[in-house]
């Protein structure tokens, strides 16, 4: 592939948005004592929560690629500092479901908050169609790297 298509210009762009948002998440992490596995653990929470998936240790260890044991060690570290609870599912008691905590969401919109506010007004200088192109191409990138990672 030519290094200089315009394909290969937004595979290195988006490379750079990966690896400051990379860059991001450890600096947040550091300065909240998390682990970076706890903070792609929020983040795979708060999307379940926001889908209406029904996160459970279990769902929680597959997004994350953690067996059992790590899983339960990571949600029992959240749990600890406040920022995720376990409750019991109302449809079905032997399961545990996982949400984000209030204090999770505030220490996050304290410092991605205006990293988010950011890329919105970045957006709003788009027409729908160009979002569009845009929500397509990333969410094609998505689903081809997720085909990459070895299972």
């Amino acid at each position: 592939m030519k290094d200089q298509s315009p394909a290969m210009e937004l595979v290195h762009l988006l490379r750079a948005v990966t690896v400051e948002f990379d860059l991001l998440g450890a600096e947040f992490a550091a300065r909240q004592g998390l682990h970076p596995t706890d903070v792609r653990a929020l983040i795979h929470l708060l999307d379940a929560g926001r889908t209406g998936t029904r996160a459970t240790p279990g769902w929680l260890g597959g997004q994350l690629r953690l067996n059992s044991a790590g899983t339960t060690a990571l949600v029992d570290r959240l749990e600890r500092t406040g920022l995720v609870r376990r409750s019991r599912d109302t449809g079905d008691r032997r399961r545990v479901l996982l949400e984000v905590e209030e204090k999770a969401m505030d220490m996050g919109w304290a410092f991605f908050g205006p990293v988010i506010g950011g890329m919105v007004v970045a957006a709003e200088g788009f027409d729908a169609g160009e979002l569009e192109t845009v929500r397509r191409f990333l969410a094609s990138v998505l689903e081809s790297t997720g085909r990459a990672r070895p299972e």
